[in-house]
């Protein structure tokens, strides 16, 4: 579009200076004529005041008849003065006239030449430069220097190449740091993951290894570790299944199946997937809103996030104390709003506790953090946003938006 806009503008530019050429050209032949037509004028007045001097009885009407006489006149006369009527012109003046007239004109001609040339000379050098410039650019981005400036402003083929060339620098660059980004990303994850699988599995052994060492160990202790070892095999379970669904996110291979959903039916389906935890606390589950209120989502998804979110408010709730769940609409957006009256965040903590492993200073020992992780994604993958507010010893707040 840009490159289109240009060569309107120099079409019109050309076509301007060309009929500026013409209408100039056009000026000096009319005043070339006029000068010629001065000079004829003056000598045949000359000559008509000579002849009526001479011959008295010559009439006006006569001599108008000569002048406008339009038939051709017989030259052979003028040769006895000198004048050859195919090469000559009967006024010397003309002669003149002619000479000076011709100079002008090769003058003009050779600055109209020569202005071009300048111009098409200095056009060259200048397109030379900046494909040298275009050409540098393009060694210093293969040598992964995307710190150049290359933007334009203009609109001819080079500046609309540069332009090009100086956008493909960006998206070298933006990939460039989003690789080393996930380079690093993924050292962190690998490094987070071996650490938590890491301490379950060293427990296991080491129970493991005593119930195997000693045959004679007593049932209880027995029955204990048994239970330990599943209760860490169902935490391990946990984290693989959710770090499998986050690098499902990582990858953008996860799609949705949007459906209009009642937003009761998504907290009472989580609610039920929490419903063991909220007894072993005595925790109370307060639901408030209009029961007609729905939002464009998908189900299974958003039933894992408010599960995932409501679990973390159960483990960080007193005992026998309340959540609260509220749910509505808004002009642009649907919201549902989860409060705990709990241990709550610090100040320094709640800028945390959505990252991948995070662990509050009051998370349960069974807590692997990914939980709060895995649900800020799959909410934001639904055009969504959470926030969070809390104080401590009175609770934290967490607000979702369906925009």
């Amino acid at each position: 579009m840009k490159l289109k806009h240009y060569k309107k503008r120099w079409l019109k530019i050309t076509t301007l200076l060309i009929l500026l050429f013409t209408c100039t050209s056009a000026l000096f032949c009319v005043y070339q004529y006029r000068i010629y037509t001065q000079n004829n004028n003056l000598k045949m007045s000359q000559i008509i005041s000579i002849l009526q001097e001479k011959y008295p009885e010559v009439t006006d009407l006569e001599v108008i008849e000569i002048l406008n006489n339009t038939e051709a006149g017989n030259y052979e006369g003028l040769l006895k003065f000198g004048i050859d009527s195919n090469k000559d012109s009967l006024v010397l003046k003309n002669e003149e006239s002619f000479k000076l007239f011709l100079v002008i004109t090769v003058f003009l001609n050779i600055t109209m030449f020569g202005i071009l040339l300048c111009y098409f000379l200095t056009y060259e050098k200048n397109k030379d430069k900046r494909i040298h410039d275009i050409t540098r650019y393009i060694e210093e981005i293969n040598k992964h220097n995307y710190e150049i400036d290359m933007e334009e402003n203009e609109e001819d083929e080079l500046s609309i190449l540069k332009n090009e060339v100086y956008k493909t620098t960006i998206m070298l660059k933006e990939s460039s740091e989003n690789s080393l980004l996930d380079k690093i990303n993924l050292k962190n994850s690998l490094s987070d993951i071996s650490h938590q699988l890491k301490t379950p599995l060293t427990s296991m052994m080491i129970m493991l290894d005593a119930i195997i060492d000693d045959s004679d160990m007593d049932e209880t202790i027995k029955k204990e570790f048994i239970q330990d070892i599943k209760r860490e095999i169902m935490n391990m379970n946990f984290l693989i299944q959710s770090l499998l669904k986050l690098s499902k996110f990582d990858a953008n291979v996860i799609h949705f199946m949007t459906e209009q959903v009642k937003v009761k039916d998504i907290i009472c389906t989580s609610l039920k997937n929490v419903a063991a935890l909220c007894d072993l606390k005595n925790i109370k589950v307060l639901v408030n809103g209009d029961e007609r209120d729905t939002i464009q989502c998908d189900f299974k998804w958003q039933v894992e996030a408010i599960t995932n979110i409501v679990k973390n408010c159960v483990e960080h709730s007193f005992d026998d104390s309340v959540i609260e769940i509220t749910y509505g609409n808004e002009k642009i957006y649907s919201y549902i709003v989860i409060e705990d009256h709990g241990t709550g965040i610090s100040k320094e903590e709640l800028k945390h506790i959505f990252e991948r492993f995070y662990k509050g200073k009051h998370s349960s020992k069974d807590s692997v953090g990914i939980g709060l992780s895995l649900a800020k994604k799959i909410i934001e993958q639904n055009n969504g946003t959470i926030s969070v507010e809390s104080k401590v010893h009175k609770g934290t707040r967490f607000t979702i938006k369906y925009f």
